[in-house]
Order: C-alpha cells, then sequence, then structure tokens
C-alpha cells in the first residue's frame, strides 16, 4: 500500500469544455488523448494506489471506462454545484476528499504531459518524511526562476538597475508550476480547505518537465519536447 502502510490517492481533475485549447483533454498528443499522459504516468508509479478522475466530460468519461482498469482508475461525476470555468479548484478537491479516503493525496493536472513519474515518487517521498518529522503539512511543486522581473511601474522586483550583476547570481524567485501538490485531510481542512496547507515546502522542478498547456502554442512545444525526449531514449 503507498508509502509505509499509507493509503496514497491521485486527484485527476478535468473539464469536458477548454477554452483556449478546444476539446484539450482528448486532443491527440503523439497518437493518445494529452490526459492519457499523465494518468499513464500516475498509474506507473507504484506507491499511488488509486487514481481520482473527477470530470464533467461525457466524452472523457467515456474514453476513461473504455480504456483504463477501473479498479485502480474511480470516476467521480462532477456536480452540477461544482461545474464551471470559476470554480475553484480547491472546491473541486473538496469533493473528492469528502467521498474518498486516504492518508496522502496528489493532485496533479492533465495539461502536464512531460511530468515524470521520478519526480512523483521522490515528490510523495519527500512528503512522507516532512510529515513524520512534522516539519510540513504539504508539498507544492515549483520552478526555479532566476531573471531581472520587474512591476508594472517598471520598480525591480529583485534586483537594483544600478547593479548589473549576472541572472545566475540573482536571488531566485519560485514559481508555483501546478504540476502537483501533496496534502492530507487534515492540512487542507485547517489551511481553510486548501491544497497548500499552513506549513507548507516546496519542490523544484525543471522548466522543462513543468510545462504547462494553456494555449496551442504550449501544446506544440510539449509535444515536439516530448517527441525529441522519447526519440533519445529509444
Amino acid at each position: 500500500m503507498g508509502i509505509q502502510n499509507k493509503k496514497v490517492i491521485a486527484l485527476l481533475p478535468m473539464k469536458g469544455f477548454s477554452e483556449r485549447v478546444p476539446n484539450k483533454n482528448l486532443k491527440n498528443f503523439n497518437g493518445k488523448p494529452l490526459y492519457h499522459r499523465v494518468l499513464n504516468t500516475l498509474l506507473e508509479c507504484d506507491l499511488i494506489d488509486q487514481i481520482i478522475i473527477n470530470t464533467d466530460g461525457v466524452k472523457i468519461k467515456q474514453d476513461v471506462q473504455l480504456n483504463f482498469n477501473l479498479d485502480k482508475v474511480i470516476i467521480n461525476d462532477r456536480p452540477q454545484t461544482i461545474r464551471g470555468d470559476f470554480v475553484s479548484m480547491n472546491k473541486i478537491i473538496e469533493y473528492d476528499l469528502n467521498h474518498s479516503n486516504a492518508e496522502i493525496y496528489l493532485q496533479t493536472h492533465s495539461t502536464n504531459p512531460l511530468l515524470t513519474k521520478q519526480s512523483i515518487a521522490t515528490g510523495l517521498k519527500a512528503y512522507n518524511q516532512f510529515l513524520n518529522e512534522k516539519k510540513a503539512d504539504s508539498l507544492f511543486s515549483v520552478t526555479k526562476i532566476q531573471s531581472r522581473f520587474y512591476y508594472k511601474d517598471v520598480t525591480p522586483v529583485n534586483h537594483n538597475p544600478k547593479e548589473l550583476i549576472r541572472t545566475q547570481d540573482l536571488p531566485p524567485i519560485f514559481e508555483e508550476n501546478s504540476c502537483f501538490y501533496f496534502f492530507n485531510k487534515k492540512s487542507f481542512k485547517d489551511s481553510g480547505n486548501k491544497r497548500i496547507g499552513l506549513l507548507p515546502k516546496m519542490f523544484e522542478i525543471n522548466s522543462v518537465e513543468a510545462i504547462d498547456i494553456d494555449t496551442v502554442e504550449d501544446f506544440l512545444i510539449a509535444e515536439s519536447i516530448f517527441n525529441i525526449k522519447n526519440n533519445n531514449d529509444e
């Protein structure tokens, strides 16, 4: 079971409708629907006991039922009360937590096709250790960025324009990349129903693996990199 006798459930929420990339989750990504990439990665991770797909998409549900083992992959039909573009992801997570039971939850997105099982497993082990040592209640993935940032009014964020130092020597800024979040029911509740708890830790992922598909251009870039990586691995 999971890790150190703790049940681990992965949450993979998916909308049936997407605005910027039509039918995104089912769009062909190197021969398979996009969401298959992340779902197969989760299935390949032996530390994950169960995967919950929360969806309002009829075609997504049908595709899951046709292609995956429903003993390990569970479908939650998204209620009308938490459907729509402006519903917080935390509301959807709350629903899934109320209809399942595990010691550790992982939430990820179908739009991160380059996420690896190695990063998931390493993140899970790190989170479990933090929990055991009471050093954190949650963990989320980030990308380190070292560049010169400005606010809209041209105020520098992380550097002094009068001192032109190398970008690699700048203090890093960490971007929440939404690749994954680890938490449990207690941390979620204690933080006011949020996946990032009151005592979080960050887990760094490189910028290529962390590519998130929001636009058609993102899709093309991610698919090209995926193909290059696959060809190099052969």
